[in-house]
């Protein structure tokens, strides 16, 4: 009855208090929930709309994703980062045009064969969809959980995760409810979603705006700001060094494309081997920008070796099939690494 309560109350303040103006809010498509559901992983929904516009410009369906060259997704995706997102979305769309005669999968548990769909993901889009009984756990509904439900375990750790999904899946909406009202799920799941995102906040919850709050644990406890427990890392990162090619020729730059594993899986990038210059017999590159790029786990000390060549020096039979002279007005047909971009841009950093 506890969980009943629960999801009822969550399902009325989505309707009245919840977001409703997101552009991928309104649809049973599939194709554009699964889109908006990838791009939002660890990424600002402020970010992600003019994304979301963009590629459905440019790939309407899943087929049409389907048939893009990686490229042209990459050259779309960048600067949303997380790189392998953009490669798992390119993969699922052709595993659905392949394998699902271009339908995504009726329910969450084939939806989750497809490359880059994890159980959360898949919930969400069954929930939106399909109305189906699926539990999410992303980062914010597992925030509301540990509050709400006073988990006093490491939210890091696997087996207070597993503790979260069992709860999860307990409180989701029950089939009374779902059967009085056909739009519960799509309702509770975005509730959970907004309830994270504006109310039960990291930092500085508006306990008092929450639809729960008279269950919730951490309220009474006066631990809401101390829960979720999460380990503190340090906050240290390593810095790794990386010295980048930036030969030129007229209006034209080398790129090279980047093995499809590791920092920046894929996308076409200035050489990273400063000594091939040398061994053209080129000349001597000159160090032009160092500056700092911050990613997740580590800092890059990026140094750009600049070199310009005329037309007569420029190797043309001494490259590699993952190098190639592009013409700097069709870099943004390319997938580049955002310091690339910036330092290929008019003002590069100082």
């Amino acid at each position: 009855m506890a969980a009943h309560r629960f999801a009822t109350r969550m399902v009325s303040w989505q309707r009245t208090h919840g977001r409703h103006g997101l552009p991928w809010q309104h649809t049973q498509d599939p194709y554009r929930v699964w889109l908006s559901e990838i791009m939002l992983q660890q990424t600002q929904v402020a970010t992600v709309i003019d994304y979301y516009a963009r590629f459905l410009e440019k790939f309407p369906t899943v087929i049409d994703l389907a048939n893009a060259d990686i490229d042209e997704v990459l050259a779309l995706w960048a600067g949303l980062g997380y790189y392998a997102r953009a490669r798992h979305l390119h993969a699922c769309a052709k595993s659905v045009a392949t394998h699902w005669q271009g339908q995504f999968p009726p329910n969450s548990t084939a939806l989750q064969t497809l490359p880059g769909i994890g159980p959360s993901t898949a919930a969400a889009i069954a929930a939106f969809c399909y109305g189906e009984r699926a539990a999410i756990l992303d980062g914010n509904v597992k925030r509301v959980l540990a509050r709400h439900f006073g988990v006093e375990t490491d939210i890091s750790q696997a087996a207070t995760v597993k503790t979260l999904w069992a709860i999860a899946q307990r409180e989701v909406p029950s089939l009374a409810l779902t059967s009085r009202e056909p739009d519960a799920m799509a309702r509770y799941t975005q509730g959970m979603m907004d309830l994270g995102a504006t109310v039960c906040t990291r930092h500085q919850p508006k306990c008092a705006a929450c639809p729960v709050r008279s269950s919730c644990v951490a309220l009474k406890q006066d631990a809401v700001e101390r829960l979720p427990l999460k380990a503190k890392k340090s906050r240290d990162k390593p810095t790794r060094e990386v010295d980048l090619l930036w030969l030129t020729c007229q209006e034209s730059v080398l790129l090279e494309k980047r093995p499809s594993a590791g920092v920046w899986g894929s996308l076409w990038c200035l050489p990273t081997d400063t000594g091939l210059a040398a061994r053209w017999g080129l000349g001597e590159p000159l160090a032009m920008a160092s500056f700092a790029h911050e990613l997740t786990h580590f800092t890059m000390r990026i140094t750009a070796w600049r070199l310009q060549l005329t037309v007569r020096d420029r190797p043309l039979a001494k490259l590699t099939t993952a190098q190639r002279w592009v013409a700097i007005d069709e870099l943004d047909s390319y997938g580049l690494p955002k310091p690339v971009r910036t330092l290929l841009a008019p003002t590069p950093p100082a």
